[in-house]
């Protein structure tokens, strides 16, 4: 039996139905590298980032998100590539609206998190959790 990738990489169209696409396989990935203790803030995270690249990231209609799964030490980092320049920014939820929550939410979740340079046009955000008492 081989071992599991250090990486999982997918691209996705732009679209709704891809958020649970880039959810199922972040669990398998999680599953392969016994981390599925990370599975529900993990999946949250990447709901959250892979939605905002769907609803937010002003680009052509052709131009796919990338997500990237990558295994750490003791724990997983979740990034979404888009290819829109425009950076996201943290709001205040507003307590009767229904969005503004995401990157709220990926904050709160993430022991840290970030927006960079990738290669190529646009942008990536990224978020790392890692396993809770394990040693850095």
């Amino acid at each position: 039996m081989s071992e599991p990738e250090e990486e999982v990489v997918r691209r996705w169209r732009r679209e709704a139905r891809c958020v649970p696409a880039a959810r199922a396989a972040l669990r398998k990935a999680l599953a392969d590298w016994g981390l599925t203790e990370l599975e529900g803030d993990a999946l949250l995270v990447a709901s959250e980032l892979v939605t905002n690249a769907v609803r937010h990231a002003v680009a052509p209609r052709d131009r796919e998100i990338e997500t990237r799964f990558v295994r750490l030490a003791n724990g997983v980092r979740v990034e979404v590539h888009d290819a829109c320049h425009e950076r996201p920014v943290v709001r205040v939820p507003d307590e009767e609206g229904d969005g503004g929550r995401g990157l709220y939410l990926v904050a709160a979740l993430a022991d840290r998190w970030a927006v960079g340079e990738r290669v190529g046009p646009g942008k990536r955000v990224w978020a790392e959790l890692g396993v809770k008492g394990a040693a850095p």
